[in-house]
């Protein structure tokens, strides 16, 4: 069966509609035209391609810790969708359970984006998602994940590492940060997803140099521990991509049965759907 017609659960993807949840004036990146796209049009697009269901993970781009519009579209979808929303450093455990009534399932650390020290007090919030059963996602680059191994070897939270962890594309699969992932994944500690390609590739599509960071990281957590995601609508995309050329690489590096694992059974189980 081809890729384009087997059943999927993309496991990171973003909702950003400005026109009936304006984006606020404190965050400084304001994504527009083709990086934009609202949950009705994702649930379309989801249609087309046979994904099932999708996390919809709140951007720091556009709405940082404002999660209205996550959650509109988490009613919206009726079912179709769950969450990771962005929340202040300090946010109570009041606040992250009414969050989880809404469908949200955890809670983003983009250091890739915000830097280590903007997350270096978020201890007492890793316990508080830990106590409520709830996802850490964290989206790092290079050696930033190194910085959150303490912490991480004191809080045993339930841990989702984004788009491989985003080595940096030059210097391979030994540089130790990525080496750090890979131990996370076989001590089965971390979830990753296996996205991000064009976020640390050096070659572009259908980015041949990014399969030697998956088949490690495929061999080193087990197809169990990984899952599959798109990252649509690509927010600040070096370059074009499109959901059916993206979902075509994957078509190249697993096998109908690895797939299944990784497009569906390994999101079904670790995001509850």
């Amino acid at each position: 069966m081809s890729v384009l017609a087997e059943p999927k659960i993309d496991a990171h993807c973003h909702v950003l509609d400005p026109v009936r949840f304006p984006y606020p004036a404190s965050v400084a990146y304001h994504p527009a035209g083709q990086e934009m796209g609202n949950a009705s049009y994702f649930l379309q697009l989801m249609a087309c391609y046979q994904v099932q269901h999708a996390l919809l993970v709140g951007p720091n781009s556009g709405y940082g810790t404002d999660n209205r519009c996550l959650l509109d579209a988490l009613k919206l979808g009726q079912g179709a969708f769950k969450g990771i929303a962005v929340v202040p450093n300090d946010c109570d455990l009041d606040s992250l359970e009414q969050l989880k009534s809404q469908g949200v399932i955890g809670v983003a650390f983009n250091a890739a984006l915000m830097g280590f020290d903007f997350y270096a007090d978020i201890e007492p919030l890793l316990r508080r998602l830990q106590q409520l059963d709830m996802w850490a996602q964290f989206q790092v680059e290079n050696e930033l994940l190194l910085n959150f191994l303490p912490m991480l070897s004191r809080v045993d939270v339930k841990m989702m590492v984004d788009h491989c962890g985003r080595p940096d594309g030059m210097r391979g699969v030994s540089q130790p940060g990525f080496q750090s992932l890979l131990s996370l994944g076989r001590e089965q500690r971390a979830v990753v997803k296996l996205s991000g390609f064009a976020k640390f590739s050096q070659a572009g599509y259908p980015f041949v140099d990014a399969r030697p960071y998956v088949e490690a990281l495929a061999h080193s957590f087990g197809l169990s521990q990984c899952v599959w995601a798109s990252d649509w609508p690509y927010l600040k995309a070096p370059y074009r991509l499109d959901y059916g050329p993206m979902l075509r690489v994957y078509e190249q590096m697993f096998s109908s049965q690895e797939r299944h694992q990784l497009m569906w059974l390994s999101a079904k189980h670790h995001l509850g759907f």
